[in-house]
């Protein structure tokens, strides 16, 4: 059976029309073809959609699971300043810019995420060297496009994100990921170990690692599939589970959903603002929870208010109570700050968690 065939990111589309631009510009000469490095150390070589001077094209290939920006042309268009400084970024036609407080991106920024600029103006130094320069990324299409994506939802308005954090795009092949978190449990129950620690992804595991002060190999990434690992966990013997990750994944779990990917459930606000209500907090606060669009602009919200410790424990609680009712094992739920902070804990404090 053939693989799914890997895509391109929008980020590496616009880091290559924006190399292209440049290069026409200083060589004078019309690129057709451009190579650009991603942050996985894989080169990509992309066909040039040339336009003019300073003004380039790369279209975008979502792979074996093309998105809604699938066939778009990411365009930049550059402008070389007369002196070393550096790189601004500009929205387009077809690209969103930032709102909302709690995104990668400061409200009013162009809705370029920080991997894909850096991946431009990387591009960008390999043919100007240290001169300032003003990227426009545009995306004909792109408003359109976002129609059909979370961006409205998030405060991006006007148009589409530039995204990626690799350079590609991965197909989606759900059962492979399943297959592939099967096998890691099963390592660890070969192991005898009889707990776990899950978080849902990478960022997840170092901030779990840092709160707990967890050394070994005993943390599994489960990523959107946390009833499927549960199940699994129980099925293979495990007696106990730590659960922490971020808020805006957890809410979920504490809402009773038990794949996270957002084409799934949602749930965070509701199960928020719930226990909010439960716990006596004010109406206008409880509100203006609801309306947030970001998990990040919720936390900000509770920072440093009296309930805040306690409506995070109850919430780790509640999360904690959904999965013992799926799996009948021990499962402690800590909602953790990338940063590592602990905002909560399903128990009356955080046990040390032993043979991770």
């Amino acid at each position: 059976m053939t693989a799914p065939r890997e895509g391109v990111s929008t980020g590496s589309c616009a880091a290559g029309a924006a190399k292209a631009a440049a290069l026409w510009l200083v060589s004078g000469a019309r690129p057709e073809w451009v190579e650009i490095a991603t942050p996985v150390g894989r080169t990509l070589r992309l066909a040039v959609v040339p336009y003019s001077p300073g003004r380039c094209g790369v279209v975008k290939d979502g792979g074996g699971d093309a998105d809604a920006t699938h066939g778009l042309t990411v365009i930049a268009a550059v402008e070389l300043l007369a002196r070393d400084g550096p790189v601004e970024f500009r929205a387009g036609q077809g690209v969103g810019v930032v709102t909302l407080r709690g995104l990668k991106v400061s409200v009013g920024e162009p809705a370029i995420n920080p991997v894909p600029r850096w991946m431009i103006e990387n591009a960008l130094r390999e043919v100007v060297g240290n001169r300032a320069a003003v990227v426009t990324i545009s995306v004909p299409g792109g408003e359109e496009a976002a129609k059909r994506t979370f961006n409205a939802r998030l405060g991006v308005v006007g148009g589409v994100s530039i995204l990626g954090t690799r350079g590609t795009v991965r197909p989606l092949d759900e059962q492979a990921l399943l297959d592939s978190l099967a096998l890691e449990l099963n390592t660890h129950a070969a192991e005898k170990k009889k707990q776990l620690a899950m978080t849902f992804g990478g960022t997840g595991e170092a901030a779990l690692r840092r709160a707990f002060d967890i050394k070994g190999r005993g943390v599994v990434q489960v990523g959107n599939f946390i009833g499927f690992a549960l199940d699994e966990a129980a099925r293979l013997g495990f007696e106990r589970i730590l659960l922490g990750g971020h808020p805006g994944k957890l809410l979920k779990v504490a809402a009773g959903s038990f794949n996270t990917h957002n084409r799934v459930a949602d749930g965070r606000m509701e199960a928020l603002c719930a226990h909010a209500a439960l716990l006596g907090m004010e109406r206008d606060l409880i509100q203006e929870l609801y309306a947030c669009a970001t998990t990040e602009h919720a936390i900000a919200l509770l920072k440093g208010r009296p309930t805040e410790r306690a409506l995070w424990n109850r919430l780790a609680e509640a999360a904690a109570k959904k999965c013992m009712a799926r799996v009948p094992i021990t499962v402690l739920v800590a909602f953790i700050a990338n940063d590592g902070a602990l905002h909560g804990f399903s128990g009356d404090a955080p046990p040390p968690v032993l043979d991770l």
